[in-house]
């Protein structure tokens, strides 16, 4: 058997050593910490090459690819969306990224993604409340009380201040889940029998339910003046969860349009309704929330960027943490025109 050499040794860090990861720091500061990471890519936006996610439906959901580049490192996150994938003893959403290196094209880093999506999609959500949501908010309604539920919730608590989470689901057994899991965080946790009962008294709304529907989980006399609603459900064609009322009194905040109109809230308005971009915002050129009457809508699909922020994070914390393995990833001949030579010196 032939040593690897160090150029075909790829980093991996496993379901496992993320969960390690994760643990060691801490999921509400692992949260805080990636979203510093998004922040500084939202603020170098223009560096970074950008294009909408690579889809493949079909009758049964959607399986993405997510590219992106910032001219040094590449990265890229594999993604699938099943929502019948519960009912079938499946996970929902399933995910793996890889960062590479832009001068020579090897791979630095091969990471689970379906935890690190979860930690990345509640770190955007409160970091773009931090924003938008009004001042000294203290009480989110989370509407879908699935595996990204208690994310969100820990996001919200963290980085934005909440102390208060009001939970319905139209499964009174996610809400017990999360409900449970949420009891040790120090948040005053709140089941709700229904989601007019939960956004009562909400200065943020979170929907994120997993139907692959045009549904009205919120309608336009549940929104009220002065709220942040932090839209993460809808995120592909066909796919939304807000009634079209409420986006026509919203100011709307995106990632990136040309992605966002094809499977954001905003499919259901016209292709030239006026939104903003949220790293103009965050680079001061853009106005977010004016003033305590304004309604603001994250309309949240996800973008290529914020997992790339989330994979450098990972990059940077494996020297300290150790939690990878090494995969011999990479052919690494000692010609590199002599990859056929290297297979049959494998055989002796």
């Amino acid at each position: 058997m032939t040593t690897p050499s160090k150029l075909a040794l790829v980093p991996f860090v496993s379901v496992d050593n993320m969960m390690k990861l994760v643990n060691k720091i801490g999921p509400a500061k692992m949260i805080a910490e990636i979203a510093v990471y998004i922040e500084a890519d939202f603020k170098r936006w223009e560096l970074f090459d950008k294009t909408p996610r690579v889809a493949a439906h079909s009758d049964e959901g959607v399986i993405e690819l997510m590219p992106t580049s910032d001219g040094e490192t590449y990265g890229f996150k594999y993604v699938n969306g099943h929502p019948a994938n519960m009912a079938r003893g499946f996970q929902t959403v399933t995910a793996f990224g890889v960062l590479a290196r832009v001068d020579n094209g090897y791979p630095v880093l091969l990471s689970e993604m379906t935890i690190l999506t979860a930690l990345r999609t509640a770190a955007t959500s409160a970091l773009v409340a931090k924003y938008l949501a009004p001042k000294g908010s203290k009480v989110m309604a989370m509407i879908g009380n699935g595996a990204q539920c208690e994310f969100q919730a820990l996001a919200f608590q963290t980085v934005v201040g909440i102390d208060t989470v009001r939970l319905y689901d139209i499964d009174p057994e996610a809400t017990a889940k999360a409900a449970k899991n949420l009891a040790t965080t120090g948040l005053n946790v709140i089941s709700c029998t229904s989601p007019e009962e939960a956004v009562a008294g909400a200065q943020i709304i979170t929907t994120c339910t997993a139907d692959k529907q045009c549904a009205t989980i919120l309608t336009d006399n549940m929104v009220g003046s002065g709220v942040h609603i932090n839209a993460i459900g809808g995120d592909c064609p066909g796919k939304t969860e807000l009634h079209r009322d409420i986006l026509l009194r919203s100011d709307i905040f995106v990632e990136y349009p040309p992605q966002t109109r094809i499977e954001g809230e905003i499919q259901q308005l016209e292709p030239d309704h006026a939104v903003t971009e949220l790293w103009r915002v965050m680079t001061g050129q853009a106005e977010g929330r004016r003033d305590a009457q304004q309604i603001t809508l994250f309309d949240s699909v996800g973008f290529a960027t914020e997992d790339f922020s989330a994979l450098r994070y990972i990059r940077d914390q494996l020297a300290n943490h150790g939690t990878f393995i090494e995969l011999d990833m990479l052919a690494d001949p000692d010609d590199p025109r002599d990859l056929f030579g290297m297979v049959a010196r494998a055989a002796s």
